[in-house]
This record gives structure tokens, C-alpha cells and sequence, in this order.
């Protein structure tokens, strides 16, 4: 989303604009929405989700995204591996929650702009009866998503334009679309909350709602010094960004079951046989986890 995906200086889900937009990964087929209009997108300023794609190579940028990409790169030039690392680790946690865990359901929200390997195109690979709701408010996304409204069969794929604070509206919306929130979901919040200042509020809602069996995935930016020059910039330009110690990461997870390995850099969580080796000093930016809710819920000494 695009600065409500979704701060940190990542592209994938980088930063938000200057009110609460959020801007994420991405979209493709068997898309249908469930929205209120949005507003045009801005071409005249960066957008969270256009910087993101053209980090990744993509062509759904414009020259402000293009310029402020190559600012960022000038402050740290791992920002590239770190964002393919982010899509890696997206896509392993897709895999371990459809193939080991049992998910169909799945709710992501700071979705961003088309990529190959979108959620709904993992989980529907290993079951294809899964359900992805794709949650943003940047309007290019939502441009993109009508124009791949015509293949609406199966409608297995949403996309619900909505800012990640409105819980009770994603979660309606997804409910009258089929999901099934009496059963287990996963809720992905991959390099979207270091969008907020206030993102245990963000999430709380979202973990409270969901059924024991439940998963949630996180990703996000890690507080070090490297990462200060780019974070001022976010700041400069797009008015928030909130990078995290391992310790806040961790407390995002609301006291859930942690999946072995638990949080880790995002290349060493759970990485395929004879996947390639990554640049250390990328893998250092940005932190990853899943975790399972369990029928009772022990946080800071309270059970709920």
C-alpha cells in the first residue's frame, strides 16, 4: 500500500505518501474489486509502489519514482537485493503456508503493483481452491486491478481498495466475498508496517478477529545506521517512515506461536535447497517471520 503495503526504505511495500496511502507488490488475474472509486494517481510526485516496481525492474513507473529510486540507491546501494530478498521471502512463506499449514484463505494487505509470483499465483500453484484478498489505496493499483476485471471466474482473487487502518472494512468486504473468517487465515503484512508510526494498532484488529490456526507473516525494515540517510529521505519526501529494532519486529507478532526459525534476516528464513547465496550486508536491513495463532493467546502476561 502506499503510505498508509506495505516505513522503511524498502520498495516493495516502501514507504507511504504523505497522508495514509499504501503502496505494495502487486496484482494479476481473476482479479475482482470490491471498492469505492479511487481518486487518479499522482504522476507528478514518487509513489511507495512505483518506486518499488521500478527497484525490481518493472515499467509501471514514472520519472519522479525513477529519480527518487536512484536517490535511495546513492544512500545504500543494497536496497535492489533487499527488496528481491523481501519478493524470496513472500514467496517461501506463501509455500510453507499452503503446503505445511494447511491455509486457504489468505488476506494481503499493501498489495502494490502486478509482479510474477503474486501471492494467489503461489498458493493457487500447490491449492487451487485458495482465496486471496489483495488489500491497497494507491490508486494505480486500483487501475490496475480494473483493467484485469474481465476474468472474474473463479472469483478466488479480490482486491479490496481500503486504507490498512480500516480493519472492519477489509474484513467485511473479504467475509462477503467468500472468505470464510470462522476458519483459519493468513494475514500478510509483508514491508508494510514500518509505513507506521502506530502499526500495532494497524495489526492488533486484524490478529483479534482471526480464528485459532490462524497465520501472520511479517516483514520489515530494521532499525541500523546504514538505513538512517534513506529513512531522512523517505521522510523528506514522503512524510513517514518508522524503521524497528528486532525486539518491536518481534512484539508486532502479538505474542503468536513463531514458526521455526522465528524472526530472522529474510534470506534465512526457511531458504529453498541450493537457493543462491545473498549479499549479507542486504540481508541485514530487514527482518521476516510467521507465526500461528494458538487457541489462547499469552501476551505481556495477559491471556486473551
Amino acid at each position: 500500500m502506499s503510505g498508509t503495503r506495505h516505513a522503511h526504505p524498502w520498495p516493495n511495500r516502501m514507504w507511504p505518501q504523505p497522508t495514509r496511502r499504501v503502496g505494495g507488490r502487486g496484482m494479476n488475474r481473476h482479479l475482482w474489486q470490491t471498492s469505492d472509486e479511487p481518486a487518479y494517481p499522482n504522476m507528478d510526485q514518487a509513489s511507495v509502489a512505483r518506486v518499488y516496481d521500478w527497484l525490481l525492474g518493472g515499467k509501471d513507473n514514472y520519472r519522479p519514482d525513477r529519480d527518487f529510486g536512484r536517490k535511495i540507491l546513492e544512500e545504500n546501494r543494497h536496497l535492489k537485493r533487499l527488496v528481491r530478498d523481501n519478493r524470496a521471502f513472500l514467496g517461501r512463506a506463501v509455500r510453507y503456508l499452503t503446503q505445511e499449514a494447511g491455509i486457504r484463505q489468505f488476506i494481503d494487505i499493501g498489495t502494490g503493483l502486478p509482479t510474477q509470483n503474486n501471492v494467489h499465483d503461489i498458493a493457487q500453484r500447490y491449492a487451487p481452491e485458495s482465496r486471496v484478498a489483495y488489500v491497497d489505496n494507491d490508486p494505480l493499483v486500483a487501475v490496475h486491478a480494473r483493467a484485469l476485471l474481465a476474468s472474474t471466474s473463479p472469483r478466488l482473487t479480490l482486491y479490496i481498495h481500503a486504507d490498512a487502518h480500516e480493519s472492519v472494512t477489509i474484513l467485511g468486504k473479504a467475509s462477503a466475498a467468500g472468505l470464510d473468517l470462522s476458519q483459519p487465515i493468513a494475514l500478510l503484512f509483508v514491508a508494510v508496517l514500518h509505513f507506521f508510526e502506530d502499526a500495532d494498532a494497524v495489526v492488533a484488529p486484524f490478529l483479534d478477529a482471526a480464528a485459532p490456526g490462524s497465520h501472520l507473516v511479517i516483514s520489515h525494515g530494521l532499525s541500523r545506521p546504514e538505513m538512517a540517510s534513506v529513512a531522512a529521505a523517505y521522510q523528506d519526501q514522503l512524510g513517514v517512515g518508522t524503521l524497528r529494532t528486532t525486539e518491536q519486529i518481534t512484539a508486532l507478532f502479538g505474542g503468536w506461536e513463531l514458526v521455526p526459525p522465528g524472526v530472522t534476516p529474510l534470506p534465512d528464513w526457511r531458504p529453498a535447497v541450493g537457493e543462491p547465496a545473498t549479499d549479507r550486508a542486504a540481508a541485514e536491513l530487514g527482518l521476516g517471520g510467521v507465526a500461528r495463532k494458538p487457541a489462547r493467546v499469552v501476551e505481556k502476561g495477559c491471556v486473551r
